[in-house]
């Protein structure tokens, strides 16, 4: 982390708790482009964005806040096409949470026991608008699994972002993490869906949270797919949460290099049992560090011992090129792999245009994820 970073956040949490919140607001700015100019700015007409945990407004046209870091808004698209088949919407309660759902249910389910994808979506997005960008429905029709998007309110959080980085939605039991879990037993069971066929992934502050679902209830799910997210654990607050979203986990540039070069990693501590995990990641993404894709396969690999590594360099039809490390188990299985994408930015590599934070351009993140949850061992029942 840069001395001028540093300098802001410290003067950001200051003037926080001293109640100068615009100026905190505008301070965070600045530490996130990288800028050197003083604190003390100017009046700013202001439209009310809230950000999580702090209450304040930002500029006019605001930035927002997507898994603890500012991103440009973009207008949300029409709802998903998804052929035959259906995509209705519910709601779920769990503790003192609540959250509408849509779950997309393909043709000819009935009788079958069919797999489950949960998709946690990325700040300012909702169902409709992550299940058309990544064109999961689409395929789910043509494979035949079910689909569920679980939608994060703007009560809890203002730009819809899942709370990845507050401790309280960290753990088993507690909070978001609890929530999702029971919505997805919920789901299961109304459906008779195969419980030993379900897969979990998201993006940026979904990714985040998938990660943390997977740690903390490992027995519901077969594997995890993360798209330009972080390791579980990674913040704590708000201020931990810009950091490593600007430069990564302590030790993750090292575990990077070392992964891409197959020899290993060094592991954070591990979780209390990992899931086979995907993860995809573009190389020029300055919301979230790639390095923290590096460190989600190493938290994976903590307590799912490879064998053998083998890493390749491919080339997309389109010439986007990318690196594969894939990571076996003694028996052959495919414990983990990431793709690092070269040239890619935050968004869902091979997504469609319709939908926001996505990236025509392959490899297809979506395909490569179903083949790699569709490829696991079948996880337990529960």
């Amino acid at each position: 982390m840069n001395n001028t970073f540093q300098q802001l956040m410290r003067a950001a949490t200051r003037l926080t708790q001293s109640g100068r919140l615009q100026q905190a607001t505008q301070a965070i700015q600045r530490a996130l482009r990288g800028a050197t100019a003083p604190v003390e700015a100017e009046p700013v007409q202001v439209t009310p964005v809230q950000m999580p945990g702090v209450s304040t407004t930002l500029a006019a046209s605001p930035p927002v806040l997507d898994a603890g870091v500012f991103e440009a808004e973009r207008p949300i698209p029409a709802p998903a096409r998804t052929g035959t088949g259906e995509f209705t919407g519910g709601s779920h309660s769990h503790a003192s949470l609540t959250r509408q759902y849509k779950l997309y249910t393909p043709p000819g389910h009935a009788g079958r026991q069919l797999p489950l994808v949960v998709m946690l979506h990325g700040c300012t997005q909702d169902p409709d608008d992550f299940a058309t960008g990544t064109d999961m429905n689409e395929r789910a029709r043509e494979q035949g699994f079910f689909v569920l998007y679980p939608a994060q309110s703007q009560d809890a959080n203002p730009s819809r972002c899942w709370n990845w980085f507050k401790h309280n939605h960290q753990r088993h039991g507690s909070g978001e993490p609890a929530l999702l879990a029971s919505l997805t037993c919920s789901i299961i069971e109304r459906h008779g869906m195969d419980a030993r066929r379900v897969y979990i992934a998201g993006l940026s502050a979904g990714g985040a949270m998938a990660a943390i679902v997977a740690d903390a209830y490992p027995e519901i799910f077969a594997a995890l797919g993360v798209h330009s997210g972080l390791p579980s654990g990674a913040a704590g607050n708000l201020v931990e949460a810009l950091s490593v979203m600007k430069n990564g986990t302590a030790g993750a540039m090292t575990m990077a290099r070392s992964m891409l070069a197959g020899t290993g990693a060094i592991a954070p501590p591990a979780p209390r049992m990992a899931l086979p995990t995907i993860v995809f990641h573009g190389d020029q993404d300055h919301t979230v560090h790639p390095s923290n894709g590096a460190q989600v396969v190493a938290a994976a690999l903590a307590t799912l011992p490879a064998s053998s590594t083998r890493v390749e360099q491919g080339i997309c039809a389109d010439g986007r090129r990318y690196t594969r490390s894939i990571h076996h188990a003694s028996n052959g299985n495919n414990l983990a792999e990431h793709w690092l994408v070269h040239g890619a930015g935050h968004a869902w590599s091979g997504g469609q245009l319709g939908g926001s934070y996505t990236d025509a351009q392959g490899p297809d993140a979506t395909g490569e994820m179903l083949r790699f949850f569709f490829d696991q061992p079948y996880g337990p029942r529960h």
